[in-house]
């Protein structure tokens, strides 16, 4: 069963490797001087990030970001490789939203790399609208009220 938490320091170096990883994965290579906000988890992301737990391990992240008084933008989403397909993505992203939205959000936006698709089939899927393309990313927008 998995369980949502919030990130505690103590899995820094867990959820950055999870992330790194996935990144990799995704573009096959990693730049990691692309990714400072990652050195320090805990200073980047204050209480808005997320760890799925599946018993003893880190299997998925992501956090958010306020980016005025009534949005939030979603990032460093993220699910181990070997269980995507498995809704903890979903699992994590609507506990994200839950908690925008207790905290007075009334809209989430999020981007992703346009060549992605099961990424961007993922957020369609959740209900995020496509709000524009753009540098070879999508853009996307959920409305929380």
């Amino acid at each position: 069963m998995i369980k949502i938490t919030p990130f505690q320091p103590e899995n820094q170096a867990s959820v950055k490797a999870l992330i790194l990883n996935g990144l990799e994965e995704h573009w096959g290579f990693l730049d990691k001087s692309k990714n400072p906000d990652l050195d320090n988890i805990a200073l980047s992301y204050v209480d808005a990030i997320l760890v799925a737990w599946l018993d003893d391990e880190i299997v998925g992240t992501g956090a958010f970001i306020p980016r005025s008084e009534s949005q939030v933008e979603i990032v460093r989403m993220s699910v181990q490789k070997e269980l995507r397909r498995q809704r903890i993505g979903q699992q994590i992203l609507s506990e994200l939203c839950k908690r925008a939205s207790q905290d007075g959000y009334e809209e989430v936006i999020l981007e992703t790399t346009e060549t992605w698709q099961d990424v961007i089939d993922f957020y369609l899927q959740y209900g995020f609208k496509i709000t524009h393309y753009e540098g070879g990313d999508v853009y996307f927008k959920l409305k929380l009220r």
